[in-house]
């Protein structure tokens, strides 16, 4: 099982609420791209997948198109990128249905977190 990085109270850390689907608009590559940069710069990242943005972190995509956003996702993932998916919404589109629906480290949870994260964060993005 992948370990997310430790992070210090003293580390700025960016929020980045996520409504867009893979595949559908460049929301998905924007967020990984803004989130890996920020995990270089030191920043510790807080992730969360809302309406569509719930099928980016899905199992066994296999787009032959585009990149595998899932595979991108868990980069962030291995570098200590904390990132959750709502459940009402994973939920309403089938992700809660079958066993681990999501790719590793990806934690299923609810909008209750957000409020939390926002007042910790440096900066706070909304794409979608």
């Amino acid at each position: 099982m992948e370990k997310n990085i430790p992070v210090s109270t003293s580390q700025k850390k960016i929020t980045i609420i996520l409504t867009e689907g893979p595949y559908r608009s460049q929301y998905a590559d924007m967020a990984y791209k803004i989130a890996r940069t920020a995990i270089n710069l030191g920043y510790a990242v807080n992730m969360f997948l809302y309406m569509d943005a719930t099928h980016i972190p899905k199992k066994g995509q296999n787009p032959h198109s585009f990149p595998n956003v899932g595979d991108r996702y868990k980069k962030l993932i291995k570098k200590g990128a904390d990132i959750r998916a709502c459940i009402r919404c994973a939920t309403a589109r089938g992700h809660t249905c079958i066993k681990d629906p999501y790719i590793a480290g990806v934690r299923i949870t609810s909008v209750y977190d957000i409020p939390q994260w926002i007042a910790e964060s440096d900066k706070v993005l909304n794409l979608g």
